[in-house]
């Protein structure tokens, strides 16, 4: 789906700085150049993906009777994906931009206007070197751009073909100028006007070979990295109901990865190469389908708003038919209003029988559900709500990300950067600051702290700076509770002629407000409000 309205690339370009500087999210073999499509989860991103993880699975298995947990393996059979019908259908349409050689979808290249110039070829005089080959840019002259434009990108295309590298474009002369207005045109790269190669299938599946002598003959020894979880849920189901005596309905939860050799990675983690799901099988009976479709996707809406991510800025997409997957009988797509425009983060799609149908008949062995009340064989439907991790943990990450300003009248300018995540999310649940570093005292009580709270959750523990600048580097990475130690812990000093021997003061991230809480009291009171 192309991308809608209500951008803020500098929002993004300073949450994508923020994830590599505080450790969130880095670019994969960064050492290398990179390694486009794929990305590493660093110490505090690690943090936030396993919290997701953990959070949505104890919220769809470990609360619930009727789902149960399954990991499958990543390697493939291709009987798997021949009867899904990835094999040989599994694509996208690609082209070449001629200019940058970058690849693009051709399905997703917004439709243009404007004045197209063509060429026959270039030469150089003094070189005596010259190419035929056609060539073709798109200007938009409500973008004040003209014929000088076309020229320029064009030139630059050509320069590609020269031996001497030495000559600059601006030097070559263009042969056979000639002009065309083109309306709803696709045939051009919106970023640079350039010309595009003819759309072309691309196989989006990662094939391998398996065993020692692999034989390119032999079927068995070729393998996939699966490019989506579900199947290898759709092919266990008859061994998880016979090994679980499970009844209908029920579903088969998985979190794995997935391998999808995208045309075109883009949107920081949003759309990569590799990538995590949290996937729901939901086996039903074929009456029950649409019904079950619409509960689950209220209850997937109701998952977001508790991991930090508002209704208000959530979009519920009813695809039309025409749109929707070959397998599907109804789906709702989940979009988060992300910097870059609204974007899908989960489907909840109605399967109907057509996965189990399909294994049934590729491999000629029953998968048929009997059920033991009313004596029926059927193969049953299936809800599915599929939800990208990556996608949901970049989510929460645009919206825990606030810049609040806290200048006073005629002072100086004060902002504080603050990732407002949701306690049950946050990377660091709570920071353990001793006053001053070259107290024996507060450190050792501080120590004591660190060990009572560390076996229940992850806790940071900081002595360096000022007490205000650690406040401040944990606001920025999201800590919800900075416990400080200080000398009315130690019984040294009182506060309103108060006793307060053993207690820590605990400021919250968002409000800065603080209280005093007994240190016997607060381990409870942390994990009630880290859940």
């Amino acid at each position: 789906m192309a991308e809608r309205e209500n951008t803020d690339p500098q929002k993004m370009e300073k949450i994508v700085s923020l994830c590599k500087s505080k450790g969130f999210i880095y670019q994969s073999a960064e050492l290398y150049g990179g390694l486009n499509g794929c990305w590493d989860y660093g110490p505090l991103g690690v943090e936030l993906k396993r919290n997701l993880k953990d959070y949505w699975w104890r919220k769809n298995v470990q609360e619930r009777d009727d789902i149960l947990g399954m990991d499958g393996s990543i390697l493939t059979h291709q009987a798997v994906l021949t009867a899904s019908g990835h094999v040989g259908g599994f694509s996208d349409p690609m082209c070449d931009c001629l200019l940058s050689k970058a690849r693009l979808r051709a399905d997703q290249i917004d439709a243009q206007t404007g004045t197209a110039y063509h060429y026959t070829g270039a030469s150089h005089e003094e070189s005596e070197w010259s190419i035929e080959r056609p060539f073709s840019v798109l200007i938009d002259p409500t973008a004040n751009q003209n014929e000088n434009n076309a020229r320029k990108v064009a030139k630059q295309y050509y320069a590609q073909f020269l031996n001497d590298k030495q000559i600059a474009p601006k030097k070559l002369a263009l042969a056979g100028e000639s002009t065309t207005e083109e309306t709803d045109t696709i045939q051009y790269n919106p970023e640079n006007g350039s010309l595009l190669t003819e759309a072309r299938e691309f196989n989006l599946m990662f094939q391998t070979k398996m065993g020692a002598s692999s034989d390119d003959n032999d079927p068995n020894a070729v393998a996939y990295l699966r490019p989506e979880t579900a199947q290898t849920i759709f092919v266990q189901y008859k061994n998880v109901l016979d090994s679980s005596r499970v009844k209908i309905p029920f579903g088969i939860a998985q979190i794995g990865k997935a391998f999808r050799n995208e045309i075109n990675p883009r949107n920081f983690t949003f759309r990569s190469r590799e990538f995590e799901q949290m996937e729901i099988e939901y086996f039903c009976r074929p009456e029950d389908g649409l019904r079950l479709t619409e509960e689950w996707l209220e209850k997937r809406l109701s998952f977001y708003e508790e991991i930090g991510v508002p209704r208000t800025k959530l979009h519920v997409l009813d695809v039309p038919d025409a749109e929707r997957a070959h397998y599907s009988e109804k789906t709702y797509d989940i979009e988060y209003e992300f910097p870059f425009g609204i974007q899908e983060l989960e489907g909840v799609a109605y399967r109907g029988a057509y996965d189990l149908g399909k294994h049934q008949e590729h491999s000629g062995k029953t998968i048929e559900y009997f059920d033991e009340e009313t004596k029926e064989r059927f193969i049953p439907h299936v809800v599915e709500p599929s939800a990208g991790c990556d996608r949901s943990v970049l989510a929460v990450l645009c919206e825990a990300y606030d810049v609040e300003d806290l200048t006073k009248e005629g002072g100086k300018k004060d902002e504080r950067t603050v990732m407002r995540f949701k306690p049950c999310m946050a990377p660091i649940k709570a920071a353990i600051l001793p006053l001053l570093k070259n107290k024996p005292e507060l450190v050792a009580k501080a120590k004591e702290v660190q060990h009572l709270l560390q076996p229940f959750m992850n806790i940071f523990y900081d002595e360096t700076a000022a007490i205000g600048r650690r406040y401040r580097r944990q606001d920025e990475v999201g800590t919800p509770f900075c416990i400080a130690i200080d000398f009315e812990t130690l019984g040294e000093e009182t506060q309103d002629g108060q006793d307060l021997t053993d207690t820590v003061t605990v400021r919250h991230r968002d409000s800065m407000e603080q209280e005093r809480i007994a240190i016997s009291d607060l381990l409870p009171w942390l994990l009630q409000r880290i859940r």
